[in-house]
């Protein structure tokens, strides 16, 4: 009974986390709007390789295609051309963001940035990141199923793809991390508490 127990609770924090950083990586914004599409290598690493892409795009193109020190027109799906750009040419301090120009309706959808970089201390190591985030673009006032988990409609307008709801839902999110924690703990102190008891009974039938 403990163990099912545990593995509820343990199952329920991991829930939580991955729910506050998937908040985290929702976007809503106006048609018109230019959206920052954030993403982050290692602070020194050099990126090899960095690539935006829509999954449902993918066959026709990329979002945003760099390598050998410079961005290639030519590999982006052509509703991007024009209108996708490094929001630090230098990727100072590992920032590999895009901004997504003039975003209209057919813009909506998941999102993947790919990065292979290599970091030289001792010797060079490779590791390649993967970060996902969904795009919604809405009419003002509008309410629309646009949630990657079903039908969920935004709370509000955004522009620049900051949330101000974000900081909200991880305050949240942590907080029924810390009573999940803690109803854990109490689960533990009362099992204690029942094995005592069992013991002191079993010391006195004796």
């Amino acid at each position: 009974m403990e163990s099912s127990a545990e593995t509820s609770l343990l199952v329920f924090h991991s829930f939580l986390l991955v729910s506050s950083l998937t908040l985290a990586d929702q976007l809503t914004v106006k048609p018109g709007d230019d959206v920052v599409l954030q993403s982050q290598a290692p602070t020194e690493a050099v990126i090899r390789l960095l690539e935006w892409i829509r999954p449902d795009l993918k066959s026709d193109g990329d979002v945003f295609f760099y390598r050998n020190d410079r961005s290639y027109e030519k590999y982006q799906h052509p509703s991007y051309r024009g209108r996708v750009e490094l929001k630090d040419p230098k990727m100072k301090d590992g920032d590999v963001s895009v901004i997504l120009k003039n975003v209209n309706i057919n813009d909506t959808g998941t999102y993947e940035c790919r990065i292979i970089s290599s970091i030289t201390i001792n010797e060079r190591t490779s590791s390649e990141l993967r970060h996902i985030l969904h795009l919604t673009v809405v009419e003002p006032g509008t309410s629309v199923a646009a949630n990657i988990y079903g039908d969920v409609k935004p709370d509000k307008i955004i522009s620049g793809g900051e949330n101000n709801d974000v900081k909200l839902g991880l305050g949240l999110s942590f907080a029924l991390l810390f009573v999940s924690v803690g109803a854990l703990c109490l689960l533990k102190f009362r099992n204690h508490l029942k094995c005592s008891k069992q013991h002191f009974l079993a010391v006195e039938r004796t």
